[in-house]
């Protein structure tokens, strides 16, 4: 049974929304377009968002996340947008996180700390080669950069960070290793 004042905050953040967060933008997102399991979220005193199930914000034609995501236990979804950084992403994706076709991409700095499952960046052409590093030990599972069908070498990938740390930036001129 619900206090009187859990019932009281209720009220107040579905009606003053005191965070200014979209709620209706939160739910569309959480009870997905594409999802088939309605999902759950909790807004936190901090105004981060933990989702249980998948948060869906592909093709909303965002420029970036709307939201402070903590915790989703299904997967993530902001592809299809003009996002050119991933602040706001979740810290923590227990699947899979889904990024591509944003054309304006050009850094994955706001990446989850943990993805569960693959990591989907292609499509993404001003995304450089060397943003991957930022991620590769992030993610269990693998990650598409150069085609959305074949997962790029996880090794390979940190064999080049090694290479470019041990090398002076004016030693490797402009390629992107």
């Amino acid at each position: 049974m619900k206090s009187i004042e859990s019932i009281y905050n209720s009220i107040l953040l579905e009606n003053q929304n005191p965070n200014n967060i979209d709620l209706k933008l939160l739910k569309k997102c959480v009870n997905g377009k594409y999802t088939i399991v309605n999902g759950k979220y909790t807004i936190n005193d901090d105004r981060t968002i933990d989702v249980s199930g998948s948060v869906d914000l592909s093709s909303e034609n965002l420029t970036n996340i709307p939201f402070k995501f903590r915790n989703v236990s299904g997967n993530f979804y902001c592809g299809d947008n003009k996002l050119k950084n991933l602040y706001g992403s979740p810290v923590n994706v227990d699947g899979e996180f889904w990024c591509r076709w944003n054309y304006q991409l050009t850094s994955l700095d706001g990446a989850p700390n943990k993805v569960g499952g693959d990591f989907y960046c292609c499509f993404c052409p001003k995304l450089p080669y060397s943003e991957l590093f930022k991620i590769v030990d992030r993610v269990k599972g693998d990650i598409y950069y150069s085609s959305y069908q074949i997962p790029d070498d996880k090794d390979k990938i940190r064999r080049d960070r090694d290479v470019k740390d041990v090398l002076k930036d004016s030693e490797l001129g402009n390629l992107d290793v």
